[in-house]
């Protein structure tokens, strides 16, 4: 049926003709009408977006300045309390105090450090060429002199440009000495903010415009800026600061007459106010790449109509090219797979090479695994007792820090014995062994862990006997198997929406611990203790750590066993001989006898 109607109706050169011209007049009002919708809804959609990014953008240069003014808002009253500057202006001596403000400059990224004695000379300063000068009339010393607080000053400078400024007084006993200042480089910003598309200004509380992308706005409100030229001109000298170019002129009439748009922020600091001008060129942009791949599409169309209409006297021509394509496919599929396998056959050669040698680097991966895995936990709680011990001598609290570095010192010999062990663990000697409580291994263990346990949300809860549990046993390998069983119970309660361990000490016939966590549970208990046997994520465990502390378990005489609690979870049970007092006192005495 198709086949006749196709032939009735392309049975004349003029039916074909009048059908071509039908179809080519239907796809271009269809294209017309497509691309005119579009260009209004894509336009619209994308001058929404232009306007989110303008806004948020605004929201980061706030954020910017607001930063960088309270990161050297502080930086004035330590300078004030410093005992060297203060013994400094006590005693007139200024030989090292330049110094001095050039290594805190370089450390808090200041732009300039000085110090003023109470003349409002300078008698330090992190640039040496201001020695000497007197600033006493200058607002900042004025003003801090005054105060008995940290000044902020806006001084505007006969370059055109403003300066910012943080000063304080410095005192002894009540009595001022001189004023420190710290300038703050918000000039800085000037050159980020510079971009094709962009212009930014900042304003104070009283409309004076203190930051600008264009030079030429400084000083002027931004009413007068916008009338002394308009914003497109305004943005174009922006961008001409910067060696830039951008052609404004062809976008003047795109959008409704406007070519760019006005953004309005404020700043959390003293009433300052940040505007942005943003340009409406990216918008044509997007929307004329969109209509660009409208008219492909259109122009694909209209040339599939017209090798439909061609194909009858193609059709012969067209089953040779399949054909041939069709040979080149296969011919180019026969030679991938003739590539693939010589390339399999040289890797199984260069494999079988290596097979040797990967087999005399396993003992030395397992060594550097089990290490690698002992040694984390120290590690992990060094690196947070650091991190505390430098924000406590921030905040000149020594004593506490000191508390921070007695922990490290102690995980330093921890880490210590851990390597001796591994050192010796072929020969499982008993030189260390000694009467240990099991409750104070298991207190040591929970704060050996405090830093994992405050990162996190958990339920610790730990019952132990009030009379003691002595065990014979290494102190550092017990430790060792307990912290090993914490810790896994902790990861097996990531999951878990409120995570829970139970630590439980007991004493009867042996000396019990027990760990219980709320987690998913066990699924293998076959082969939970061999080695490399993980349920973890790939980075998160070896699988070692279990296999390890069963074999300590074993040289201390015990047994590490595990199960799925009846509630759920995981459940680790350990126990350990409890240490009969009589029978080593009359071991001692044997020792001598025999020797």
């Amino acid at each position: 049926m198709k086949a006749t109607v196709r032939s009735s109706l392309f049975r004349t050169p003029r039916a074909r003709l009048w059908a071509v011209r039908v179809l080519v007049i239907t796809l271009i009002i269809l294209a017309v009408a497509t691309i005119w919708v579009s260009n209004i809804w894509l336009t619209a959609r994308f001058t929404e977006t232009t306007k989110n990014r303008a806004e948020l953008r605004a929201a980061l240069y706030s954020g910017a300045i607001t930063s960088e003014l309270k990161r050297h808002q502080i930086v004035p009253l330590l300078l004030s309390r410093d005992p060297f500057m203060v013994t400094a202006l006590n005693s007139g001596d200024f030989t090292a105090t330049s110094q001095r403000l050039i290594s805190f400059a370089e450390d808090i990224g200041a732009s300039g450090l000085r110090l003023m004695d109470i003349e409002g000379r300078v008698v330090a300063s992190s640039d040496r060429n201001q020695l000497g000068q007197n600033l006493r009339g200058e607002p900042y010393v004025v003003d801090a002199l005054r105060s008995n607080d940290t000044v902020f000053t806006v001084q505007e400078l006969e370059s055109g440009a403003f300066q910012f400024t943080y000063s304080r007084r410095v005192e002894f006993e009540k009595e001022g000495l001189g004023v420190v200042v710290v300038d703050v480089d918000l000039q800085q910003f000037e050159s980020r903010w510079r971009s094709p598309t962009e212009a930014v200004l900042i304003a104070d509380s009283g409309g004076r415009i203190i930051i600008a992308s264009d030079p030429r706005w400084r000083g002027k409100t931004v009413e007068e800026a916008i009338a002394t030229t308009a914003p497109l001109s305004a943005i174009r000298r922006a961008i001409e600061a910067t060696g830039g170019y951008f052609d404004f002129t062809r976008h003047d009439a795109v959008f409704r007459g406007e070519a760019v748009m006005r953004t309005d922020s404020r700043i959390n600091f003293r009433g300052w106010r940040l505007t942005s001008f943003s340009s409406y060129a990216s918008v044509r942009e997007r929307v004329n790449g969109v209509l660009a791949i409208e008219i492909m599409v259109f122009a694909i169309l209209l040339a599939l109509a017209f090798y439909v209409l061609s194909r009858r006297a193609q059709s012969e021509a067209g089953f040779f090219r399949r054909e041939s394509a069709e040979l080149r496919v296969l011919n180019a599929r026969l030679s991938s797979e003739i590539a693939e396998r010589k390339k399999v056959q040289k890797n199984l050669e260069v494999a079988e090479q290596s097979l040797a040698q990967s087999q005399k680097l396993a003992a030395l991966g397992e060594m550097s695994a089990a290490v690698s895995h002992e040694l984390n936990q120290p590690l992990a709680a060094m690196k947070t007792y650091l991190a505390g011990a430098k924000l406590l001598l921030q905040r000149k609290r020594p004593e506490e820090a000191q508390s921070s570095f007695q922990r490290i010192d102690d995980l330093i010999e921890r880490m210590g014995a851990i390597t001796k062990q591994l050192k010796s663990y072929a020969r499982k000697g008993g030189d260390d062994f000694e009467v240990v409580d099991l409750r104070d291994a298991v207190r040591a263990s929970l704060s050996i862990m405090e830093p994992q346990l405050k990162r996190r949300t958990v339920r610790m809860i730990s019952t132990m006997p009030e009379g003691p549990v002595p065990v014979w046993a290494d102190r550092v390998r017990l430790e060792q198997v307990i912290i090993n069983l914490i810790r896994n119970a902790l990861d097996a309660t990531k999951p878990v929406q409120d995570p829970q361990v139970d630590v439980l000490v007991a004493h009867g016939e042996t000396a019990t611990l027990t760990v219980r966590d709320n987690g998913a549970g066990l699924e293998n208990l076959d082969e939970l203790f061999e080695p490399f046997y993980t349920t973890k994520q790939p980075g998160e465990g070896v699988g070692l750590g279990l296999a390890i502390s069963s074999g300590i378990v074993s040289d201390l005489g015990g047994t590490l066993t595990a199960r799925n609690g009846q509630a759920g979870g995981a459940v680790f049970e350990m126990q350990l001989p409890l240490h009969d007092e009589t029978a080593s006192a009359a071991a001692t005495e044997i020792a001598p006898a025999a020797e």
